[in-house]
């Protein structure tokens, strides 16, 4: 349910990680290498320096703007977002699938590959984050998540996911967007990822919003990729080193999910093949290549009207 990372392969599971939790075969030695043109320590050095400040800067505007109206705190984390890959020297694409925005909750789903994938979400889709407790409890991104209201659940025991759905659906219910990494690790990128585990999904159902399934694809997914056990440290250094370095978020189409809206097929839970409908758009297999092409031609919804526009840049 939780954009998390877990250690080790396919076939072994690290000492003390829950035998339910999903592992992903990616490993820092493996996947998370960066072989084209590099920076020089120096300019490196000050991108990182930039986007620590940066962070900074959003963990001391949190507490203010969110005593501001909706509109104005949405519009303003957007921007916030948006400064932080600019500033580690990340070149951000942004294509948007016409729409128009209810005004209920919505549940936004996204293929996981790094910690870059958080604010990338944000920049187009801000709502409230969907995260294991441990988060929490990191620094400075810890308070930031907190400030940010998001959503953290204990992902070590199973007997409380009743709950955990219970209070997606509750968030849902009451209006909000709630943005979620069903795959419940990191992957590299590389490959089709994880399947997305179906619980978030019945908090959807329950709650009777659509899915916004976001598709995320990097340039260099290698520099990127934070799997394993990836120190935090090595992960940023290994951004702002490699040079042009880019990140497409592709927002598609919603899927309904309400209990009249979503009829589960051959009799099996609506949740699992909802998972796998989003899945499905998420890596594209719901879309032929001329779907496809034409799908990366729509445009960008603005942030004053979010309705569709040019292809954005950061």
């Amino acid at each position: 349910m939780t954009g998390s990372r877990t250690a080790g392969t396919s076939a072994s599971r690290p000492a003390g990680v829950s035998a339910w939790l999903p592992v992903a075969p990616c490993t820092p030695q493996a996947c998370a290498r960066h072989t084209g043109a590099v920076r020089s320590p120096i300019p490196a050095l000050l991108r990182l320096l930039a986007g620590c400040a940066w962070t900074l800067l959003g963990v001391a505007c949190a507490p203010p703007v969110r005593l501001l109206p909706a509109p104005a705190r949405g519009w303003l984390v957007r921007r916030w977002a948006r400064g932080v890959p600019r500033a580690l020297g990340v070149r951000v694409t942004v294509r948007v699938h016409p729409y128009a925005p209810g005004s209920g909750g919505e549940l936004v789903v996204a293929n996981h590959i790094s910690w870059l994938d958080i604010p990338l979400v944000a920049s187009v889709l801000p709502g409230r984050m969907l995260a294991k407790s441990e988060v929490g409890r990191w620094p400075l991104l810890g308070r930031l998540a907190g400030l940010g209201s998001t959503l953290f659940i204990d992902r070590d025991r199973l007997r409380a996911l009743p709950g955990a759905v219970d209070t997606v659906a509750a968030a849902l219910r009451a209006g909000s967007r709630v943005v979620a990494f069903p795959e419940g690790s990191t992957w590299c990128g590389r490959g089709s990822g994880g399947v997305f585990r179906p619980a978030v999904f019945q908090a959807a159902i329950d709650a009777e919003v659509s899915v916004r399934p976001v598709r995320i694809i990097y340039g260099t997914a290698g520099a990127v990729a934070f799997v394993g056990d990836d120190p935090l440290a090595a992960s940023l250094w290994r951004v702002v080193r490699a040079a042009g370095l880019t990140a497409e978020v592709h927002v598609l189409a919603p899927i309904p999910a309400g209990a009249r809206a979503f009829v589960p097929a051959s009799g099996e839970p609506g949740r699992r093949t909802l998972a796998r409908a989003a899945r499905a758009a998420v890596v594209g297999t719901d879309l032929t290549a001329t779907a496809r092409a034409a799908a990366d031609q729509t445009a960008v919804a603005s942030d004053s009207a979010n309705r569709p526009a040019a292809s954005v840049h950061h």
